[in-house]
Order: structure tokens, then C-alpha cells, then sequence
């Protein structure tokens, strides 16, 4: 039997959602807890990968088990879990269904505080730049969409097959003094949405122009595109299934 579990988590404790040897991840945590409750090994499949430090407001993993669930399942799961990682439901699906290969769409958002918040350091990037040219930014976010290649702002070392995506929604919008940029697509690339807001910024502040931004898409090459801005900016907010 087959479940889903959807889930958030706060990725500053964690060296992103894969496991991996010597680092603290969330999948390791959740599987810990599964595994503790249900008394069997359980590796859970995710819809895709975090770096450290980024976040989810809306996460999807898969599991496989013998028997169906006990009601009260999700309720141990959050009891025996780190503060920081919740989880809102668990699914029945088919036995075909897949959390990473079955998702049509996923959707971020970056979120910077131009001034200074105590009180969003771990989920903003705080900046004290004023002069911005939002409008501009704008501009050069709607050229995503007339791209499918982004390996200019994939990260270099990377074991992908093809570097294309379609790129559905790109925009910024500033409510007081948080700047935020929302992006959806059918699939990004290993630090690809970091790497076009650093790109993006640099349009704002006057150092790239918009026929600049295109040449850089057109290069292909990392090293012409801007900085990978801080992880802990990052949300991934939405991913979409057609049976859920």
C-alpha cells in the first residue's frame, strides 16, 4: 500500500532534504520516525530535493507499507518529530503513484526584507537597498518565459539529463518592505531559482540590462549569471499533482 504524506518544514537545522552521510537532513528525520512508529525500515521518496538551509511551506513524499495505516498515524508522527518539520496529512494512493515523477508543477518563493527584521533572519535574505527597480525586475522575469534552457543557472556539477524547464510563472511583488519573487515551473534545476534572483537583483540595481539578462540565458555558462543568493530565502511553497 502506498501513502503520501504532505508535510512543511524550516530548513535552517538541516543540511537540505536528502539524506546524506555525516549531515543532518529532513528525510533522514522523517524516516526515523516512521520507522519508530511502524516498527519496520521505511525509506520515504520525496518530490524532489532542498539544499541546506532552504524551506517548505508544502512538501510531498511517498512510502510503501504492508498493512493500511492506523487513524491516529499522523498524530505520532508529529509527536515524535523535531519541532520543526509537520506533518498536515497522510494519503492513500495508488500503488503507481509517485511523489517526485507524477508532480506536473512546483512553485517557490524567495523572500528579502529590504531594511532590517529581527524577527525574520532564519526565512529572509535582509538587505538595506531602497533604490530598486522593481518594474525592471518584472521585465526581465517575463524573458523566462520565452526560454527552456536555464543551464545557466543550474549548478555546475549536476547529474541531469536535460537542462530544460518550463517556466510558468515569474514575478516580483513588494508588500511594505518584503520583496518577493514568485516562480513556477514544470521542473527546476539544482539551485536554479537562487541563481535567478541573484541574476534578476542584479537587473534592479542597474548592473544588467535586459538585453544583458537574455545573452546570459543564451550563454549557457553559470559564470555569466549572478550569485546564488542565501538559502534561507527560499520556500518551496507548491507541488502539484493531478490526483491530489
Amino acid at each position: 500500500m502506498r501513502y503520501f504524506i504532505e508535510l512543511s518544514y524550516l530548513g535552517k537545522n538541516y543540511h537540505g532534504w536528502q539524506i546524506q552521510p555525516h549531515a543532518n537532513s529532513v528525510q533522514e528525520e522523517i524516516n526515523k520516525a516512521i520507522s519508530t512508529i511502524l516498527r519496520t525500515e521505511i525509506n520515504i521518496t520525496g518530490a524532489g530535493r532542498t539544499d541546506a538551509g532552504v524551506h517548505a511551506s508544502q512538501m510531498f513524499a511517498h512510502f510503501d507499507i504492508d498493512s493500511p495505516l492506523n487513524e491516529n498515524f499522523t498524530y505520532k508522527l508529529n509527536a515524535i518529530l523535531p519541532n520543526d518539520i509537520v506533518i498536515y496529512n497522510t494519503t492513500l494512493v495508488h500503488d503507481d503513484a509517485h511523489a517526485r515523477f507524477d508532480a506536473v508543477s512546483r512553485s517557490y518563493e524567495y523572500k528579502i526584507i529590504l531594511g532590517r527584521n529581527p524577527f525574520l533572519l532564519d526565512t529572509t535574505w535582509q538587505l538595506n537597498y531602497k533604490d530598486i527597480d522593481i518594474e525592471l525586475m518584472n521585465k526581465a522575469a517575463k524573458i523566462l518565459y520565452e526560454y527552456e534552457d536555464f543551464e545557466c543557472f543550474s549548478k555546475v556539477k549536476t547529474d541531469v539529463h536535460t537542462f530544460n524547464c518550463t517556466v510558468t510563472n515569474a514575478e516580483w511583488k513588494l508588500v511594505d518592505d518584503e520583496l518577493t519573487f514568485y516562480v513556477s515551473a514544470n521542473r527546476f534545476l539544482r539551485n536554479m531559482v537562487r541563481a535567478i534572483v541573484g541574476t534578476l537583483f542584479n537587473v534592479g540595481l542597474g548592473k544588467t540590462s535586459l538585453e544583458e539578462f537574455r545573452s546570459i540565458i543564451e550563454s549557457k555558462n553559470r559564470s555569466k549569471a549572478g550569485v546564488s543568493v542565501p538559502a534561507k530565502g527560499l520556500f518551496l511553497t507548491e507541488v502539484a499533482y493531478t490526483y491530489i
